[in-house]
Parts: C-alpha cells; structure tokens; sequence
C-alpha cells in the first residue's frame, strides 16, 4: 500500500511538472480556414477581423482558402484537424445547418465542430445587372413571371444563405429562376456583372462593392424595413413582398474536443477584436453588423435555434443538391 502510495504521488507530482512545462496557447501561428473562394462575405470578414484577432492572440492568423461543396469541404477539414486550437473555422448557416439538412452523407457532422462566438450578422441585397433593364423588386417578379425559368440567379454554392434566400424568395413571390452556383461569393458576383447571369441574392461585401460602382443595380435589402447599412435600398415590406425576410451569420468553430481553456482564450480574443474600430468600420463599410456572443455557451444555444429557420427552410422551400 505504501508503494502504490509514493508511486501514486511521484506519477501526480510528474503531471504537474508535464502541465507546468507544456507551452503555453498559442506559441505558433493559427490558421483560419474560409470555406469559400477569395472575395466573397466569408473572406472579407475573415480578412477584416484576422489581424486583430492575431494582436490578441499574440500569434500570427494565418487565412486559407479552401472552396467547394457550399463551405463542406473546410468545414471536413476543420473537423478532422487536432484539437489543440490552432485550426479555426469561419462558418455561416451553410455549414453548420444547411448542408446537413441537404446531404445526409456528409463526411462531417455539426457535432464535429465546437462553436466559439458568433461575429457578423446582415442581411442579404437582391442586385441585378443593370442591362437586364430590372429597377425594382417588382420588376423581378414581373420578368420572372413573365418567362419562368429563364432569369439565372448565381449564387456562393448550393446550400449558401445566398441559396436559400434566393428559393425563399422564389416561394413568397411565386416565380420560378434558375440557380446557378459558384465557388464563391466573388466569382458569383463576376458572373451577374460579366452577364453571363442576371440575379444575385448576394452578402452584401460582395455586392455593394459592385452597386456604389455601377456593375451592378440594387433591389433591396432582405430585412423588412431599410437598414442605416444601406439606407438606399428598399426593406421588402416597402419593395412590396412583406413576407420575405432573411438574414445571416458568420462565426468562428474549432473541433469537438478542444480543451476548453483553449476555446475560452479564443472566445475572449475574438471578443477583443470585435471591439477594435478599425474592425467594426472595416465590416460596416460592406454592410455587416458586429455581432458577438455573450460565451460559448450562449452562441450553442442561438445555433440550435437558428438550426430550426434554415432546416425548416431547405424543407419547405424545396432544395436539393444540384
């Protein structure tokens, strides 16, 4: 009993030690990974909040870009990655909920990644090309009524808010488009200003850009009412379809598993960049509002109610994979 004693006590004593001498998070740099191609909404907060996030940190965020499957493919990654805190997802409502409800085969479930915080939240802008002749959200009801099937809408992926907002659309007003997804919120957009398509329901870092210039023509906001984001821009209640309102998230995941003393250091750093003006200018200039969780805990509990709108969505409004 008193060897089973002492060696209980020398193998304590050595825990201690290894925890004492293990190096404190993080000593390396951290990858971000963003889920769609270069600029589109999720690398443009990404890439807006990167920096500060590493100042908080004291470690360098490192962005990669891996595109494809509406977010799957980086989400998979992230989620087969160690969980030890240096690889972080930004997601959005494709990844955590949509893309489950759509492909039951998914190589990742949502259980798979542990929320931090949630960031963004902002509606999407209906935009058009300016050739299509289309100056309202009644005009695209009209064209599209008038030749079912024939307006393309691009969209950043099946599954994407983009996606979603386009087929709830679809369903309020009584038409019918085609949907045509992309890799990306940026090539999406090059295609509506190239012609090659004529509808985006589109994140507004990717679309605003494009309005203030010209390329392309705004409709109107997703909200119900006009936002101070872009006061220019019809809410859908003044643009004539007040039952049509949506709106999107974007937030940082790590793998199930994560130590929470790491999750923790990440939820207040993030809180600390959030904060920085220079972050909350940088996002309110493409139409983005910040908008962070109280805890971890507290961004689970919003993603389990807000797994209800976007799952009941995919049914009711129909969506497949495409």
């Amino acid at each position: 009993m008193t060897r089973l004693l002492l060696a209980a006590l020398v193998l304590g004593a050595c825990s201690q030690t290894a925890l004492a001498q293990a190096p404190a998070y993080p000593n390396k740099p951290v990858k971000l990974i963003v889920g769609f191609a270069p600029g589109g909404a999720a690398d443009y907060v990404a890439r807006s909040v990167g920096d500060a996030l590493g100042r908080a940190l004291g470690q360098p965020i490192v962005i990669e870009n891996k595109a494809g499957a509406g977010s799957s493919i980086a989400a998979d990654m992230v989620a087969k990655s160690a969980p030890d805190g240096y690889t972080l997802l930004i997601a959005s409502p494709s990844s955590i909920s949509v893309n489950p409800a759509l492909n039951a085969k998914l190589p990742y479930k949502p259980s798979d990644l542990q929320p931090v915080s949630k960031l963004t939240s902002s509606p999407l802008v209906i935009a058009v090309n300016p050739a299509t002749g289309i100056n309202s959200v009644q005009d695209l009801i009209a064209r599209a009524k008038k030749d079912p099937g024939k307006l393309n809408f691009a969209t950043s992926g099946n599954g994407s808010a983009p996606h979603l907002g386009a087929a709830l659309f679809s369903q309020v007003a009584g038409v019918q488009m085609q949907h045509i997804p992309f890799r990306g919120g940026g090539p999406a957009i090059q295609s509506v200003i190239a012609g090659d398509t004529q509808v985006t329901f589109g994140t507004p870092p990717s679309v605003l850009p494009q309005v203030t210039a010209g390329r392309l023509r705004g409709l109107g906001v997703s909200t119900l009412e006009r936002t101070p984001l872009f006061p220019d821009l019809p809410g859908m209640k003044e643009a004539g379809l007040p039952d049509y309102l949506i709106d999107f998230w974007y937030g940082f995941f790590v793998p199930a598993g994560t130590p929470q003393p790491i999750v923790q250091k990440l939820f207040e750093a993030t809180q600390e960049a959030m904060k920085q003006p220079g972050v909350k200018a940088a996002l309110a200039r493409e139409g983005t509002d910040v908008s962070v969780s109280k805890s971890p805990a507290d961004y689970a509990a919003f993603l389990a109610q807000d797994e209800k709108f976007w799952v009941n969505l995919v049914k009711s409004a129909g969506v497949k994979l495409e």
